[in-house]
């Protein structure tokens, strides 16, 4: 899938840009804060229909504005014109449409777009809770998998009312209470069956990719932990009632999966150097791109990598832009704060780029730069 033209009216700091694409390597250099990452959010926005830095829809309205549009045109592997459109006006619901036709549901639109984003949030992955974790598993499957989504969105709409009721004092009603129970085991056991099967085939490309990075010699894993290894979910649920009651929330499920990230069989928050932990989550990403090229072979997934050169040396950027560089991979989009490297490195894969000057939400092309 190829981002052809973006068009961006008051999305954060942007208040007006028009971009003609490369279907490659686009780079986007400017200083901090001046709207680099903000692009990308919008990008982002177009394949998820939510920002990548967990903001509401109020925040991604631009100062002193109350609406605000995204609009993309892609060219689909079969050549043909794909143009997706978001809109957002303050209080009202937000507005996706394909080639003009309004979604009834968002999440119908999840994995029409494949996307994978590096950026320096991503520290959360290794130093926040088990929510993160699960959370980028979830964005992962939920690419490839529309039942692992669906079956997601009616767990947590069962865990919601099931925690509201034991939140209720004096007795609850036991019969609402195992109808929750059924609700969430039968969601719980698709999520859990397709998480499962994830880690099984995502670790060793995991490994893989990290050895590839230059760090062969390190013991790295992903270890996949869940209740509902211990047993059926159902059975687990229904045992718990009186203790469930007590502390006022569901104690076992799914929703306390995590996936736990090791370097030399500890946890690398409290292992890791920050070089090792950035080149862990680097690793990480690039494992989840190729894992998703795989899980959606027909269509390559856009790859956004914000800010990740910062403290790299320049040898590891080559490395990095070489091997995004290949066939391996389909469109980049580049945020730096500087672009010497950059431009030295990408002028020689030879591939097809364009630089963006960014100042104050304005995006200009650099003469010359278009090859």
């Amino acid at each position: 899938m190829i981002l052809k033209t973006l068009s961006i009216l008051n999305y954060r700091n942007i208040e007006q840009a028009e971009l003609q694409l490369s279907p490659k390597l686009n780079c986007l250099v400017g200083q901090n804060g001046v709207g680099k990452t903000n692009l990308l959010d919008a990008v982002y926005y177009l394949s998820f229909c939510r920002s990548a830095l967990g903001q509401t829809n109020q925040q991604v309205l631009r100062h002193g504005e109350d609406w605000m549009v995204v609009q993309g045109t892609y060219l689909t592997p079969r050549d043909e014109e794909l143009k997706i459109s978001c809109g957002l006006k303050a209080g009202r619901r937000k507005s996706f449409k394909k080639n003009g036709k309004e979604y009834q549901k968002l999440s119908d639109h999840i994995g029409l777009i494949p996307l994978v984003m590096l950026s320096p949030q991503d520290s959360e992955l290794i130093l926040g809770g088990g929510d993160v974790r699960r959370r980028f598993m979830d964005v992962v499957i939920s690419q490839y998998a529309p039942e692992y989504l669906h079956s997601l969105i009616r767990y947590n709409q069962a865990l919601q009312q099931r925690n509201s009721l034991l939140k209720v004092e004096g007795s609850i009603d036991e019969g609402l209470l195992s109808a929750y129970d059924e609700q969430m085991a039968v969601a719980g056991q698709v999520i859990y069956e397709h998480r499962k099967r994830f880690a099984a085939d995502f670790v060793p490309i995991f490994s893989e990719v990290y050895a590839a990075l230059g760090n062969a010699d390190e013991d790295v894993s992903l270890i996949y932990r869940s209740h509902c290894h211990d047993g059926n979910l159902l059975e687990m649920l229904q045992s718990h009632h009186e203790k469930d009651h007590i502390v006022g929330y569901t104690l076992k499920g799914i929703h306390r999966d995590d996936l736990e990230m090791q370097l030399g069989g500890y946890p690398i928050r409290y292992e890791g150097s920050q070089g090792q932990s950035k080149t862990f989550l680097t690793a990480l990403k690039f494992a989840q791109y190729s894992y998703l090229r795989k899980m959606v072979s027909d269509r390559a997934p856009l790859l956004l990598l914000d800010d990740i050169f910062d403290k790299l040396d320049d040898e590891r950027v080559a490395r990095i832009i070489r091997l995004v560089a290949t066939e391996d991979y389909g469109q980049i989009f580049i945020t730096s704060t500087s672009s010497d490297t950059l431009r030295k490195v990408i002028a020689q894969t030879g591939k097809d780029y364009k630089f963006f000057l960014v100042s104050n939400g304005c995006y200009a092309i650099e003469d010359n730069e278009v090859r």
